[in-house]
């Protein structure tokens, strides 16, 4: 009788130590990967006289070791634009289309600072900053490299075809959203992103000696996936 109350009371308590520490790691158990889809909004600085807004669709998978360093993989394809043939002195216009591959890290906020005792550190440890390598591929569907302003006759050099690096540098914010086990489930993500083209290539004009660049206004959504669920050093919501 003794043996059996000792034995259902170890197992009680067993079993209620078990409970406390499953109820303190709520908040701190995450995925290491996701999968995600955005639209870009992009302009071109390059040696056309104007910028029009165009837009690309980009998919990405991420590798997150903690919830707030990311390593992302993403493919983005597109079109750009810029230029007016008929209303700019150089009469410079193009379109193309756009397929870039990037690699990335992203560092948020949340990695750095103490967010558990401050509104304001909570509100900003989603805020993230972003730099890495890509490689760009441009194919110009259509073009005007002539001027029929005053300084008619001005004709500027270019090729149709290009494709090289690129440096693409990132700022954002990203939104999570939690299941019912206070593991981020899936994020929006709200950035601006500014490639920086390593050659003079990318809109098929050629004029001095400057780097072209296209900058992207990025809206996405990124979901959680795989049955990997480990667990950070601290509390994610607050």
């Amino acid at each position: 009788m003794i043996k059996n109350i000792l034995r259902t009371t170890f197992l009680t308590f067993v079993i209620c130590c078990s409970a406390l520490i499953t109820r303190a790691q709520i908040g701190f158990d995450f995925s290491h990967y996701e999968i995600g889809f955005a639209a870009g909004f992009n302009q071109v600085y390059g040696d056309a006289q104007t910028q029009t807004t165009t837009p690309s669709f980009h998919l990405n998978l991420t590798y997150d070791p903690t919830p707030y360093v990311n390593i992302v993989f993403e493919a983005q394809m597109g079109r750009l634009a810029g230029g007016d043939s008929l209303k700019t002195s150089t009469g410079r216009q193009f379109t193309t289309d756009l397929t870039a591959l990037i690699l990335r890290g992203q560092l948020q906020m949340g990695e750095i600072v103490d967010y558990s005792h401050s509104p304001f550190n909570n509100a900003i440890k989603n805020l993230y900053v972003s730099a890495g390598l890509g490689f760009v591929v441009s194919h110009i569907t259509s073009i005007n490299r002539y001027s029929i302003k005053p300084v008619a006759g001005l004709y500027t050099p270019g090729v149709l075809n290009s494709q090289g690096p690129f440096i693409p540098l990132r700022l954002g914010y990203e939104f999570k959203v939690f299941n019912k086990y206070q593991q981020p489930a899936f994020k929006i993500d709200l950035g601006y992103e500014y490639n920086i083209v390593l050659s003079d290539n990318l809109d098929g004009l050629t004029s001095g000696s400057h780097f072209d660049i296209y900058s992207q206004f990025i809206i996405g959504v990124k979901f959680a996936f795989g049955g990997d669920i480990v667990s950070y050093r601290k509390q994610i919501p607050y």
